[in-house]
This record gives structure tokens, sequence and C-alpha cells, in this order.
């Protein structure tokens, strides 16, 4: 079998089992994205991925993702997923068109300056800590609220939905609460209408527990591992591992 078809038959299996778990939850296939996360691939793969019929591409650090955005720029959607530092933010903007990782007011205001300077608007996910861990990173969902209200005065960054990181499970299933809890935060957000448009998306999901995340509500998973070929793998470190070396954390 040649690398391509493998590829081709990767992306088929995911396709199908996204379209399973729609259709047990009563979804559209068509609401949900898949975005390939390519923290540990070189360009080349990742340009492999979107000749294949990948759209989005989604990286953790800037460094790593430095090649990858040049060479994809106007042939995919970029997404930010891991912490964004505030002194990246220069390297971001401009070059990703999403932000996942929107976790304080310090950040937001960074983007809006760099964002307004080049005549931007930039669509961004709260990531919110659901599941408490100290392991993971986003805003815990008390402060969620008053983080929004926070943003409404900056007009060059654009709330779009919510974004968290379940713990990585052998069973899928026990993720489920905390899927649940980010759609219920979600509609809540909504309902105290601190935004003037309502916030619709929702990134969560990896390799391991995509399938519960979609039966959920997700409509952006993040997918490394099960796209490479290692499904449900928890060392590869492409989705979950924390990044290491400048401060910069992983967001799957």
């Amino acid at each position: 079998m040649t690398l391509a078809q493998n590829l081709a038959d990767r992306l088929a299996e995911v396709d199908r089992r996204i379209a399973d778990a729609c259709r047990r939850a009563g979804r559209s296939r068509g609401e949900v994205n898949v975005i390939a996360v390519t923290k540990y691939m070189a360009a080349d793969e990742a340009i492999r991925l979107v000749e294949a019929g990948i759209v989005h591409i989604g990286e953790n650090r800037w460094p790593d993702a430095r090649e990858k955005a040049e060479k994809l720029a106007g042939r995919a959607t970029l997404h930010f997923i891991g912490t964004l530092q505030s002194r990246k933010v220069r390297h971001v903007v401009g070059r990703f068109q999403y932000i996942h990782s929107l976790d304080r007011l310090s950040l937001a205001e960074e983007i809006e300056t760099r964002a307004a300077a080049l005549g931007l608007i930039v669509p961004c996910f709260l990531q919110v800590n659901v599941s408490g861990e100290a392991t993971k990173h986003g805003v815990a969902p008390e402060e969620l609220f008053r983080l929004a209200e926070g943003l409404r005065g900056l007009p060059h960054v654009r709330p779009v939905g919510l974004m968290t990181m379940a713990p990585h499970e052998s069973d899928p299933e026990r993720t489920r609460p905390v899927f649940r809890e980010l759609r219920r935060l979600l509609a809540e957000l909504n309902a105290r209408a601190i935004f003037d448009h309502e916030l619709t998306e929702l990134s969560m999901g990896m390799s391991n527990d995509f399938e519960v995340a979609v039966e959920e509500g997700a409509t952006w998973v993040r997918l490394g591992s099960v796209l490479a070929g290692q499904a449900g793998s928890a060392g590869d470190g492409s989705e979950g591992a924390p990044a290491s070396g400048d401060g910069e954390r992983s967001g799957e």
C-alpha cells in the first residue's frame, strides 16, 4: 500500500467514525470540522495531509510551526492551539486564522494590539480548564464570565466559542462529563448575552475521545495520532503532552 493510499484510508476511517457519532447524536456530519495536529510532523508531511484533503492544520508552538506556516500559507486554514505567550503574539497573529487558547485578558490585549495594527479581526476560542487538573491550562469555569466581560472592549478579538482538554482516559466514556460541561458553559455564556453575537463553536476532542466529544456537541476536533496511524496513543505527545523549552503549553 502506498503512503498516499494509507493516509487516504486513515482519513476515510476518521470521517466514518465522526459520521457515526453524528448519527448517534442526531447531528449533521457537516457540523464537525477536523483539525490535523501536526506538531511532530515535518512541513512536507503536513503538505501531504493538505493534498489528501485536510483543510485545517493545528500547531502548538511557534518555533515548530514557522516553516509549516510559511509553506501552507494560502493552502490551509491554520489554527494555533497551544498556549500562546504574549511575546509570541506578533508571530502568530496574521499567520494563523484561529487562536484556540485565549485564557487571560492580558493575552487578549496583546492580540488586540497586533490585530489592530494589521487591520485584522482574530477569531478566538476561550480555553476553559473544565477538569481542574493541574496539568491542564485555561481559565477556571467560575472565571470564564469575568474574562468574557473583559473582552467586550477589544474590537479586533472576536470570541467564537470555547475550547477544553479532557483528561486522557483508557475509557473515553469517562470524558463525557467534561465535554458536556463545556457545552453547558457555552449555553450559559450565550444566555448572559455578554457579546453582541452568539458563540457557536466547541473545540474539544482528541484522538482518544473525539467520538464522545462529537456526541456532546464538538464542532472542532483536534486529531494527531489517529491521523498518523497511532490511534489512541497517549505517548506520542502530538495532542496532549505539555510542551517544553520556552514555556508554551500544548493545546492538543
